[in-house]
């Protein structure tokens, strides 16, 4: 089975005793290929080297996270449009709008949101939202820049059919992972009711571990179980299930032209 975890924080501190081992297991898993959304400029360094010691697996992605986004923003947004025209990265992200802790910064976030919407037209990259407690705000703004050309994933999708059916429609896919292994995640109400072409899979590692690891520190090798339960969800096998989500994020990260 070749799966693509979209989203791992794989360079994270969590990471740093046991990063080998983590990454022999992924692999071993089945988790052939690793994408590393970027934070802020203090994340920059380690994920760049993970890429260069693993480059058949791990491919980075250069944005600004919104919990970082603060008075200096604008700094922040420099250095990763300096990152963008110095050499290549699978998406820009992960960016968005997040006002699950404070609402201070709200304006600007929508503006770095803005930014890094008009950075994925001009270098012809997906976009990697992020969008907790703030689904309609980031909506608003993708969808005003959706002139045809942007593509990208909902990362981390838990919200209801009404909301899968928007981002559909916007042409964007559903970064899915250990939420639909929840009891009370709520996707057991909507990925029926979803197909398989709008769906990528990702861990989201170290957070957000999957059932029965909930609460643990998650990693890229939890992804089989959440290929399991969206293929149970779907109605689907597993395997058909692993080639259609490996698919979609060839396509949508387009990988085939990593290497």
């Amino acid at each position: 089975m070749n799966l693509i975890e979209t989203h791992a924080h794989l360079y994270s501190e969590q990471f740093r005793p046991d990063q080998a081992e983590v990454l022999h297991r992924a692999v071993a898993a089945g988790v052939g290929t690793i994408l590393l959304p970027n934070v802020d400029h203090s994340t920059i360094d380690a994920m760049l080297e993970l890429e260069a010691a693993a480059p058949q697996t791990c491919h980075a992605m250069m944005g600004l996270h919104p919990c970082s986004v603060g008075p200096t923003f604008e700094k922040e947004l420099h250095l990763v449009e300096d990152w963008l025209s110095k050499r290549p990265f699978v998406a820009v992200g992960e960016c968005g709008i997040d006002l699950y802790w404070d609402k201070t910064y709200l304006p600007q976030q929508q503006e770095a949101l803005r930014v890094q919407l008009a950075l994925a037209k001009q270098y012809d990259l997906p976009i990697v939202l992020h969008t907790r407690d703030a689904f309609e705000e980031a909506f608003a703004l993708v969808a005003e820049a959706q002139d045809g050309s942007l593509r990208g994933v909902f990362h981390c999708f838990s919200g209801s059919l009404e909301e899968a059916e928007r981002v559909i429609g916007l042409g964007f896919k559903m970064g899915i992972g250990g939420v639909a292994t929840f009891k009370n995640g709520g996707l057991d109400k909507v990925l029926p009711h979803v197909e398989v072409a709008h769906l990528v899979l990702e861990t989201d590692c170290p957070y957000l571990a999957p059932v029965p690891y909930r609460g643990k520190r998650n990693e890229p090798a939890y992804l089989p179980l959440v290929l399991h339960r969206v293929a149970a969800l779907l109605g689907q096998s597993p395997e058909a299930v692993a080639e259609a989500t490996t698919r979609n994020a060839q396509e949508l990260f387009r990988l085939a032209n990593q290497g």
